[in-house]
């Protein structure tokens, strides 16, 4: 094995409004929730620079509920010769200053920045902090490994190591579950009803990838869309299996459909892996038909998430979201026939939309839940990230309130809106209390099967009212 070390660090991030929701997020948030997301490309470059003979390590500290000064102790013990950080804008800042004191105590150590926020601005990086290196693009596993093997020749990297999409994805190795700790967020995701949960991503990232406001078309672009072909997915999909998972979530910007879908859920049927396990993830509005939900259903689907985000036609349009609101209840319907739950996002303080326009959407998500339509909610406020579409317009326009990257992490509005930031906070909050009526609950009661339902409810419930503390 070589001698060349790498720590995949997620560093503690103290803050009085919660813990950081960081790893494998499109939007950051700072949460009361106690819920975490596995990283899926990260424990994939962990798995991939192992694979070829370097020392890694996981130090995911924010998992792992260490204090700054315990992962730092430990990061000095281990002395790796490379530090690889993700972030993201509203925590940058932090990332800057324990980069600077990473330097002081590891001088001779490069460290490397990663996600959404530096690939859009590397330049303020580098000048805002001594990091060495930035990977530019959302492949870390296969940018990580040509940066290492650089350095590990004692050759000299370019300072932005940028992603390619000719990069094949059948050549990364299955996820190495025990390197990156999985066991660590197993149960500590309201997604998962089953434990223990696992989170696994079969693309990169969303096959649509044209949604203005999404932190994740910076790192991967239009042409950059790859998946995984159907034998590597069903591979980790029975590797997490052996290691006992019970639920497993896609985590793609959106499940790949088509053909690809139907051997998918025909190979899961065929080797019975539908009697072991159930399976979520995030889908788009009109890509299925009724026979697809049912196909899922079969192949033991659950959990199917739903990027919504407005009621008002004119924002799905200007957000480039590609649906049609007058088809929505249809295909929840179908969603809800196959015996799927479905969960829906919303936003709310669009700069173009009024108060009636933002009621529309937050009473339409009501109306969904009185209907039994949709089994959970995710309301928040718009942020615009930059390298995102929103962001140049909402900078064209003069309709950023500030660039003070700490402000963008939705406990806030930053962009001029005719619905003050305080008016926001309360239509959030409200929704989140007035989904809550006497038949939702009815439904949710009849809708308990065994223990393992009994126990997701409860554990929700909980969730619910911490998730409150967030508004």
């Amino acid at each position: 094995m070589s001698k060349f070390s790498i720590s995949i660090s997620y560093p503690p991030l103290n803050s009085k409004k919660g813990v950081a929701f960081l790893s494998q997020n499109r939007q950051f948030q700072w949460t009361h929730t106690d819920n975490v997301i596995y990283p899926v490309i990260p424990a994939s470059a962990a798995s991939l620079l192992q694979s070829k003979g370097y020392r890694t390590y996981w130090d995911d500290a924010i998992a792992q509920k260490l204090t700054y000064q315990q992962w730092l102790a430990r990061l000095i013990s281990h002395r790796p010769n490379l530090v690889v950080i993700e972030t993201k804008t509203p925590v940058i800042q932090k990332h800057w200053q324990i980069i600077k004191e990473i330097k002081t105590k590891l001088p001779k150590t490069k460290i490397v920045l990663m996600g959404d926020h530096v690939t859009a601005l590397p330049q303020e990086s580098f000048k805002n902090c001594p990091v060495d290196y930035i990977l530019k693009g959302g492949d870390y596993d296969l940018l990580l490994l040509s940066l290492v093997q650089q350095l590990s020749a004692k050759k000299s990297p370019p300072k932005i190591i940028a992603a390619s999409p000719s990069h094949s994805l059948d050549q990364i190795p299955i996820i190495n579950r025990q390197l990156s700790h999985w066991q660590d967020y197993a149960s500590r995701n309201s997604n998962f009803k089953y434990h223990p949960g696992a989170y696994l991503m079969s693309g990169r990232d969303c096959w649509w990838g044209k949604c203005t406001f999404c932190s994740w078309t910076t790192l991967f672009p239009s042409g950059y869309y790859r998946r995984f072909s159907v034998n590597h997915t069903i591979a980790e999909i029975e590797n997490l299996i052996n290691l006992g998972a019970k639920e497993i979530f896609d985590d793609s910007g959106t499940l790949p459909v088509g053909d690809w879908l139907n051997k998918l859920c025909q190979q899961i049927i065929k080797k019975g892996l539908n009697k072991k396990c159930h399976f979520g993830c995030n889908m788009r509005f009109g890509a299925l038909s009724q026979k697809d939900y049912q196909l899922m259903a079969k192949a033991g689907f659950r959990l199917i998430l739903f990027g919504l985000e407005s009621a008002n036609s004119k924002t799905l349009n200007r957000i480039n979201k590609n649906i049609d609101i007058s088809k929505i209840e249809t295909e929840l319907g179908w969603v809800k026939k196959a015996g799927l739950e479905p969960h829906i996002t919303v936003m709310i303080g669009y700069p173009w939309e009024s108060i009636s326009d933002a009621q529309n959407t937050l009473n339409f998500a009501r109306h969904l839940f009185k209907r039994n339509l949709v089994s959970s909610l995710q309301a928040t406020r718009i942020i615009p990230y930059p390298g995102t579409p929103l962001f140049d317009y909402c900078q064209k326009n003069k309709l950023l309130l500030t660039k003070n990257w700490i402000d963008y992490d939705m406990s806030q509005s930053v962009i001029k809106s005719p619905i003050s930031a305080q008016k926001q906070q309360q239509l959030i909050k409200n929704l989140f209390k007035g989904v809550i009526s006497p038949q939702f609950l009815l439904n949710q009661i009849l809708s308990i099967r065994n223990f393992s339902d009994l126990k997701h409810l409860i554990n929700y419930a909980f969730k619910f009212l911490q998730k409150l503390k967030d508004f």
